[in-house]
């Protein structure tokens, strides 16, 4: 599973690392993105409805938040 570390990155910067790291990886590849940006519960969601990938979850680590993703085709 890609692992991207977009922790003390601000708005719109961790979707646009995600977004990047995404376009090189096959359909149906994991990636699992750390944020602690508070504006990332929104954007990376939105993110993923427009790009056509699937949110797989979001859990709350001790200072930031993991969100698991699956590339759509």
């Amino acid at each position: 599973m890609e692992k991207i570390d977009a922790i003390g990155l601000l708005c719109p910067l961790p979707v646009l690392k995600l977004r990047k790291r995404m376009t090189k990886l096959a359909a149906g590849a994991e990636v699992e993105l750390h944020a602690d940006d508070p504006a990332a519960m929104i954007d990376v969601p939105h993110f993923c409805h427009e790009a056509g990938h699937s949110l797989l979850s979001v859990e709350d680590a001790d200072a930031y938040t993991i969100y698991r993703l699956r590339k759509g085709g």
